[in-house]
Order: structure tokens, then C-alpha cells, then sequence
């Protein structure tokens, strides 16, 4: 199998990459470095380009002799995704666009789709399957959606096989140190709380405490980096030229943001001071994957089931990588 890999230098989508060729597949990342790293990319598997230029993205697919596709690639800041929906819009469902009329011209007809728990929206259903109802709150979101339609209504008539997977809360890190997350401006919950006993932050923003939580802060499935690319893994094999197939990628564990902390604290053996402010707009309450379908049909297991397991590898990677690839 040769496998392009949309987005192929950023946080999942290189880990999914560094995955795949430890278990044989020949892949290949395209990404444009906006937010990727190269240097989180073997040097002799990156194609730098942009999913928008659709002659670009054909002539990479043709390249890499692709028979199936990993699209990472998008615009994934919520915040950004309100104050400027365009960019969004024209990044990710575009992008998208140029991605699947490339795919058309080179007779590629598999595709794996990174979706996101946020289509579900404010969905009050914990945990969530796959027929949850999806009512994205944010533009970013609503992007996502529209895409897993574009993937569906493409496939139904140009003939394309597919797999979409809505994930949870990406985090950790290689469990060797060696690569990690490492985004600007960084907007993942574990990084910031390490940020703390790094040193480059006094205290850490707790948004909210005062949600019908168990300790009154947000809940979220944090599902580690491996497993996430071993479920891309065993997604992409299992994908035919036939397949129509969603699944749901998170550990059905759910912890609160303090519950994070404390396990960072354990970890770092640091304290970490908080400071509770207003909460964020369209934070949910809580959002916790139903896992059992991936776990029935693709056999997925959990190799990181704990979060100080989590936590673990990612201070390893922050300890050693205090900037990031810089």
C-alpha cells in the first residue's frame, strides 16, 4: 500500500505517518508547513505543497504511485475559525475539494478523513456513538461536517471508498521523547498545564468551574497519539474502494480539567497553581467518545489506557523539547 498523507507534518498527522512506515506501508506526507514541522517528517518523506493547488496535489498522488489517501490537512483553530470563517471555509472544504478531484483524475479510490468529536456540538449524550446527532457549534466544526458530506456525495457518485474517523482529544507524545506536540499559539489542554512547571507560565486558566460536572470543569476523552495512529492504521487497511464506514476514536474515559492537573502534578512532581476565569463560549460540558465500535469491527485496542501514561510521555517530549522544532 502507498499512502499520501494530507497535513502529514503536523501533530496527528505525522505520528499517524511515522506509524504507518514502522509497519511497512509506503507514505508519503504532503503538507504546506503552515503549522507542520518538518522536521517532525523523515526528510525523504515530505512533499511540500498546498491541498488548494489541485494540479500540485495530483501530480504528488501520480508521484507517490498513491492508492490511498490520509487527509489531515486543515485549518483547526476554533477560536480563529469564528473571526475568520472564510479562511476556514475555503481551506478546509476547498482544500478538500482540490484534494478530491485530484484523487478523481489520478484513480485513487481510497480515502481516510480525520473528522473531530466537535461535529457532535452541545450534544448532551455522554458517551457518544456514532449516531450521535451531529449539531457543530463552531465554523471550524460546521467545516468538518461539510467535508464528511462532500467525502460521502463523491463517493456515492464518482465511486470512492472511505473511512472517516472522529476523534476525541488528541495528546501525549512519542514515548521516546523524540517527537510531540508543538503547535503556535498551543491550544491543547496538556501542554499548557506542563507550560506551568516548565517555567514559562505562573498558572494555569481553568474556563469554568462551575458546569454539571462532577467538579464543576469540563470533561474530555484524552486518547493518546499511539493509539490514535494505530487506529488510523488499521482504518486505512480495512478501507476498500467499497467501504462507507465511520468510526469513533477515544478511550470511553473521561477526566476534568482539574483531574488533568493532578495528574501533571503527579507526573511533573510539581505543583501547578490554577486560576479560575469566565468560561469560553460553546465549551460543552462534557465529551467523551463511544469507542466500541472501532474496538468490534477493527479489533482497536487501548495501549495508553491511563492519563498519567498520557501525561507522561508528553512531559517527556516537553523536558527534552522545551521549544518545540524550533
Amino acid at each position: 500500500m502507498r499512502v499520501l498523507v494530507t497535513g502529514g507534518a503536523g501533530f496527528v498527522g505525522s505520528a499517524c505517518l511515522r506509524h504507518l512506515l514502522r509497519h511497512g506501508v509506503e507514505a508519503v506526507a504532503y503538507d504546506n508547513l503552515s503549522q507542520g514541522h518538518r522536521q517532525a517528517v523523515p526528510a525523504d518523506r515530505l512533499i511540500v505543497g498546498d491541498i488548494a493547488d489541485a494540479s500540485a496535489v495530483e501530480h504528488a498522488l501520480r508521484q507517490v504511485k498513491a492508492d490511498a489517501v490520509m487527509h489531515f490537512a486543515a485549518a483547526t483553530y476554533v477560536g480563529e475559525s469564528v473571526t475568520d470563517p472564510e479562511f476556514h471555509y475555503r481551506n478546509n472544504i476547498g482544500g478538500t475539494l482540490s484534494l478530491l478531484n485530484a484523487m478523481r483524475r489520478s484513480g485513487v479510490k481510497r480515502m481516510l478523513f480525520s473528522s473531530t468529536c466537535a461535529t457532535y456540538g452541545m450534544n448532551p449524550k455522554v458517551p457518544m456513538a456514532e449516531d450521535s446527532a451531529q449539531e457543530p457549534f463552531s465554523p471550524y466544526a460546521r467545516t468538518k461536517l461539510a467535508v464528511e458530506w462532500m467525502i460521502r456525495d463523491f463517493a456515492h457518485a464518482y465511486g470512492l471508498g472511505f473511512t472517516i474517523l472522529r476523534y476525541f482529544n488528541a495528546a501525549g507524545a512519542e514515548p521516546d521523547g523524540s517527537h510531540g506536540e508543538d503547535h503556535r499559539p498551543e491550544n491543547h489542554l496538556i501542554p499548557l498545564v506542563l507550560e506551568v512547571p516548565l517555567g514559562k507560565r505562573n498558572h494555569i486558566a481553568v474556563y469554568g468551574n462551575d458546569y454539571p460536572t462532577p467538579d464543576g470543569t469540563c470533561i474530555r476523552d484524552y486518547v493518546h497519539i499511539h493509539d490514535l495512529a494505530e487506529a488510523h492504521l488499521l482504518a486505512i487497511r480495512a478501507t476498500t474502494p467499497d467501504t462507507a464506514e465511520v468510526f469513533n476514536i477515544g478511550t470511553g474515559t473521561g477526566h476534568s480539567v482539574l483531574e488533568v492537573i493532578r495528574a501533571c502534578e503527579r507526573v511533573t512532581g510539581k505543583p501547578i497553581p490554577m486560576k479560575v476565569v469566565e468560561r469560553r463560549p460553546g465549551d460543552p460540558p462534557a465529551l467523551v467518545a463511544d469507542p466500541s465500535k472501532i474496538q468490534r469491527v477493527l479489533g482497536w485496542a487501548l495501549k495508553f489506557s491511563s492519563l498519567d501514561a498520557v501525561v507522561e510521555t508528553a512531559w517527556k517530549w516537553h523536558q527534552s523539547h522545551p521549544k518545540g522544532y524550533a
